[in-house]
């Protein structure tokens, strides 16, 4: 008969055991989920945005006037605004660019498309890590140059490969056609762009325009930091002519930039889940271990301990399992960001997503403030079950043993 106890308590021991175990994974998974989630949606922000950036600079400045189409009105080019802009803190290039909308045609087929016309001063950088084929147009301030730098989107829809011609057909009084030879294929994943923009000398649009070699569609400016954009264009405003508009990419992409903002509040919608997800596993399991431990926590009362050291008790065992879980719940966080960063195992669909694989950047202050956040929250919120041990009554727990 002496067994029975014996066999209850171990019965009780398992189960804690295995609440406690639970409590365990629950924050371990909570805090992986939400490093995960943090990394994944920060990457995705900041490689997208560097993309839109690389394509078109961060800042651009072009006539003031409200046409919005590529048939833009020229801007006299301003000698003093050029030895200004380059030597402000913060800026990497200045560049001036034009823009002509045309046809692209052949025997089969034909489909729009935009001239950017570009200089000797442009910033080829982001072209070239996204360059799949060929060269970029070699470019100089007295030969006008026929080459041009092709999307591949464009190329397979028209069945173009490196080295062919290209006539282009402008709409307009006379109607024009220029031919073009492609000596380089480029694939930036940013599909809406890829398939209207491709790249010539600044010059041939120029004489497709009527303007003059010192008239163009605007300047475009490039920044160190292109999260400084907002603050550039105030500094900007102070010196930049009043015939000139200055808008960011956010300013020309809103409906873009307004939903990857939108991803911060499903990330938050997240870690608001996981938290609670954490916490109320620990409360549940706190309870428990209460209740278990009823009568040592009776006999400990009638010994003369106050109900908030044993409170106390309670949440530093349950201290413990959160720190464990954080513990955990880091080094599996971290690790599979690691090795989604370093091998690409999960890859997207470059045309839905811009991006051909998960992006994930670290950052080291917002993974901080989780586990700080978690750690805390989840502690207060179980100050009140570890309350619970005022309600045990010394009296009856003795005479239930």
């Amino acid at each position: 008969m002496a067994k029975a106890p014996l066999q209850s308590k171990r019965k009780q021991s398992g189960f804690s055991r295995l609440i406690i175990n639970l409590a365990l994974s629950a924050v371990c998974v909570s805090v992986m989920v939400m490093i995960l989630a943090t990394c994944i949606v920060k990457g995705y922000q900041n490689q997208v945005s560097d993309k839109l950036t690389g394509f078109h600079a961060p800042i651009q400045l072009s006539n003031l006037d409200l046409n919005n189409s590529f048939e833009s009105l020229p801007l006299e080019r301003d000698s003093l605004l050029e030895a200004l802009v380059p030597k402000q803190p913060g800026v990497s290039f200045l560049q001036t660019f034009a823009t002509k909308a045309g046809i692209i045609k052949t025997e089969e087929s034909f489909e729009g498309i935009v001239l950017k016309g570009v200089g000797s001063d442009y910033n080829w950088d982001f072209l070239k890590k996204h360059l799949i084929e060929g060269s970029l147009p070699s470019l100089n301030d007295s030969v006008s140059s026929q080459e041009i730098l092709l999307s591949s989107i464009t190329a397979k829809r028209m069945h173009f490969k490196l080295g062919d011609a290209v006539f282009i057909y402008f709409v307009q009084e006379p109607p024009r056609v220029r031919k073009f030879k492609i000596t380089g294929i480029f694939d930036t994943g940013m599909g809406e762009l890829d398939e209207l923009y491709s790249f010539v000398d600044i010059k041939q649009v120029q004489k497709l325009n009527n303007w003059s070699p010192y008239e163009v569609s605007g300047y475009e400016i490039g920044l160190n930091q292109s999260s400084n954009m907002k603050e550039m264009q105030f500094s900007l405003s102070e010196f930049v002519p009043f015939n000139m508009a200055i808008h960011t990419i956010a300013d020309l992409y809103p409906a873009l930039f307004d939903w990857l903002a939108l991803l911060d509040l499903n990330v938050l919608i997240i870690l608001l889940l996981m938290l609670a997800v954490a916490a109320i596993n620990m409360i549940t399991a706190l309870l428990i271990l209460i209740l278990e431990r009823t009568q040592m926590v009776g006999l400990l009362k009638a010994l003369g301990a106050k109900d908030i050291l044993i409170g106390e008790v309670f949440l530093w065992m349950a201290a413990q399992i959160i720190f464990k879980g954080l513990v955990l719940g880091n080094l599996f966080g971290l690790g599979l960001a690691y090795i989604q960063q370093r091998f690409g195992v999960l890859k997207l669909d470059q045309k839905s997503y811009y991006l051909n694989q998960v992006p994930i950047e670290f950052d080291w202050q917002l993974i901080a403030g989780i586990n700080l956040l978690s750690f805390v929250i989840c502690l207060l919120i179980l100050v009140l079950p570890a309350r619970a041990v005022a309600n045990v009554n010394p009296i009856k727990t003795i005479q239930f043993n």
